[in-house]
């Protein structure tokens, strides 16, 4: 007697969670089996991307979810009128691939790959309303495409100078505005105890991270910097709170294995510093191949980590108008993003981090499409260079595909690195 087989017919919604599904745990397999001496507090955010974005767990259903297009939307405000900021830039080539059909073949993956996953709409957090500032002009060209899917999305006016007087007021008001406006969404007012609970709040998180770079500054370096990075793209969604717990226990084990000389690198491992387009999980493609062949990421200028993290807020008066323009100067005038017309500060930091993390060399990747990164990476080349720093220039997307192109020039890259180490010795 012949057995009869079922075939369950996948709706289009099924088929895209089993295909984001399969992107998120061959990263997160990666990370957990194929490097030496893993850390097991990383077990929490392993754990927690699988949760989001393999079994769609929502993580805020009590709260007022507020949608950020950008890290130039400052999260205390959010914070404060009791609020989640949830950042929706997207890193599955199975979005970029639905994004494909709604945005111009020649645009960034990141903005087609944030467009599609909105367009389906399915996330395990929906947004309530979406703030895009009008940074990069591809995302703010796309909240007119995001608006079409029934989100309702809010510009939020950013300058692209930061030198003068006039943008610093310029961006002031603008922050103010987005205070009033989302004060009136969520029906909450901000007070002047709410906001300063919020800003010391995220002072404490910018200290963890802190403290977690300090172990990067080692030779004996305890953290895969890919898994830095999904530290830090956790804070895109995860609840405050957790977050900053498992950073802690994170921290104590990094700590042990610091005193007993435990190390994720080899002996000759080159020292690397990441900038470019900002790495979006589960787009861990370059940040991976790097330290497949050997290396280790100590640092990185790039808007899913570092920049997020990097200056804190300088507040003289503690009340809400005070507060309110010392954010908008943080956000302003700490931004390193390369749609300003000027952008030395990037260079000078890129620089320092090379110095104080004991670099060997930069690996600068922007994605096609992405123009600014692209325009922008002659003049860190040529800086590079003038102070004697190899430099590798990548060029890359979502595809799958480019994965032997570019392990064939980051191998090439590292070894190159390593010979220089041996003939200094």
């Amino acid at each position: 007697m012949s057995r009869q087989i079922n075939h369950k017919i996948e709706t289009a919604k099924e088929k895209q969670n089993r295909h984001k599904a399969m992107e998120a745990i061959k990263v997160l397999n990666t990370l957990q089996d194929e490097f030496k001496h893993p850390v097991k507090s990383m077990g929490y955010f392993y754990n927690l991307f699988e949760e989001v974005y393999c079994h769609q767990k929502a993580l805020h259903d009590d709260k007022i979810k507020v949608g950020t297009m950008c890290i130039q939307i400052p999260s205390e405000i959010i914070y404060a009128l009791d609020a989640v900021p949830i950042r929706l830039c997207n890193g599955f080539y199975t979005d970029d691939e639905i994004g494909s059909d709604l945005m111009p073949q020649k645009s960034c993956p990141l903005i087609k790959a944030t467009v599609g996953h909105l367009s389906s709409k399915n996330m395990s957090d929906k947004p309530h309303f979406i703030y895009s500032p009008t940074t990069c002009d591809q995302k703010t060209k796309a909240g007119i495409t995001i608006e079409s899917f029934g989100y309702e999305v809010v510009d939020v006016d950013f300058p692209r100078t930061k030198e003068s007087e006039i943008s610093r007021e310029y961006f002031r008001r603008s922050i103010r505005e987005f205070s009033a406006d989302i004060s009136k969404k969520t029906a909450k007012k901000l007070t002047k105890k709410k906001l300063k609970q919020s800003i010391e709040k995220m002072g404490y998180v910018q200290s963890l991270y802190h403290q977690l770079s300090e172990f990067r500054k080692s030779k004996n370096v305890p953290i895969l910097g890919s898994d830095m990075l999904l530290v830090t793209n956790a804070f895109f969604f995860d609840k405050i709170d957790n977050w900053i717990e498992a950073v802690e226990q994170l921290i104590s084990e990094l700590q042990s294995r610091a005193d007993e000389s435990i190390t994720v690198t080899g002996k000759m491992s080159p020292r690397i510093v990441y900038t470019g387009s900002p790495p979006i999980f589960p787009n861990y493609k370059v940040p991976i191949l790097i330290e497949e062949s050997d290396a280790i990421i100590v640092a990185d200028e790039t808007c899913s980590s570092n920049r997020m993290f990097n200056d804190r807020v300088a507040v003289d008066e503690w009340f809400v108008n005070d507060m309110l323009d010392s954010l908008a100067d943080k956000y302003l005038k700490a931004c390193t993003c390369p749609i300003f017309t000027k952008n030395d500060d990037r260079i000078r930091r890129i620089l320092n981090l090379v110095k104080t993390f004991s670099a060997d060399g930069v690996i600068y990747q922007a994605f096609a499409g992405c123009t600014v990164y692209e325009l922008e990476q002659r003049s860190v080349l040529d800086a590079m260079e003038k102070a004697g720093i190899p430099i590798l220039y990548l060029e890359s997307d979502y595809s799958p595909s480019q994965q032997g192109q570019l392990s064939t020039r980051i191998e090439a890259f590292v070894e190159s690195l390593k010979m220089k180490r041996r003939n200094q010795k």
